[in-house]
């Protein structure tokens, strides 16, 4: 590790006032940044801590609607959610062990981007809102790529506001020494269509499947995706799967997605 200034925020005004800082950057659970600052990945001069912000945390529910805090952990997710959005809390009950699920945050994932996270999908296939310091963005125009977001500098996500579906669920293949998924599926059925969400294949980060949404929304069965594949150049290959493997279990995990709710 190297030397750097470190700022404790008690609210998002601090925090944001404390961002316009050169090379100042936030750090929520650090699951990712810590070892990134290890290998001198990254070098900001200042780390702002959002963690001890109590507008960050906590969850509500108004309705259909539920509204997560940022610095919210998985944990916690996993926990308090398990009755009112199933879905959503298995999927945060499987991120990775329980020192990081103890210490991630949601607002963390998000804004990481990392295009085998979990939370990515669950947010763009549940038609999430992320909701910042500044603005409200549909998570449709939030996930723009790799590590890459609609965030811009000193911004910050504040809170996550999911529609609860009709029905839910998250398939994930896990890469057993990283417990992030090789690939994953997030299926929500809401009244106006389907939505697919998929992590962890492509190189371009978390992305919605509209073939299978248009089949899903024809005819809602294992079948409807049997014949659907997607296009193996734009996946990722490395040492614990091809290119032509993820592009398979896109189809596969759909189709498993689709049983699990049938």
């Amino acid at each position: 590790m190297y030397n750097f200034d470190f700022v404790k925020a008690g609210s998002v005004a601090d925090a944001i006032a404390a961002l316009k800082e050169e090379d100042a950057q936030p750090l929520a659970g650090g699951q990712t940044l810590i070892p990134t600052l290890k290998q001198r990945l990254a070098m900001p001069s200042t780390l702002v801590s959002l963690a001890a912000i109590p507008e960050l945390h906590g969850i509500t529910q108004d309705g259909d609607t539920l509204t997560i805090g940022a610095a919210t952990t998985h944990s916690t997710v996993a926990r308090e959610v398990a009755q009112s959005y199933p879905a959503l809390a298995s999927l945060a009950a499987r991120i990775g062990d329980p020192a990081v699920r103890n210490r991630g945050t949601i607002g963390g994932s998000i804004a990481n981007n990392d295009p085998s996270a979990c939370y990515p999908a669950g947010a763009l296939g549940s038609g999430a809102t992320i909701v910042t310091n500044d603005r409200e963005i549909a998570a449709d125009d939030f996930f723009q790529g790799m590590f890459t977001t609609a965030l811009e500098e000193g911004e910050i996500v504040t809170a996550v506001r999911f529609p609860i579906p009709q029905a839910a669920t998250y398939q994930k293949f896990i890469q057993p020494a990283s417990r992030f998924p090789l690939v994953a599926v997030y299926l929500a059925k809401y009244a106006d269509g389907v939505r697919v969400a998929v992590t962890g294949a492509s190189e371009e980060g978390v992305f919605r499947w509209s073939e299978a949404e248009a089949a899903l929304d024809a005819d809602f069965g294992a079948g409807a995706v049997k014949g659907l594949s997607v296009e193996p150049g734009g996946m990722i290959g490395d040492i614990h799967g091809s290119k032509d493997y993820r592009a398979h279990l896109v189809q596969v995990m759909t189709k498993r997605a689709v049983e699990a709710l049938l």
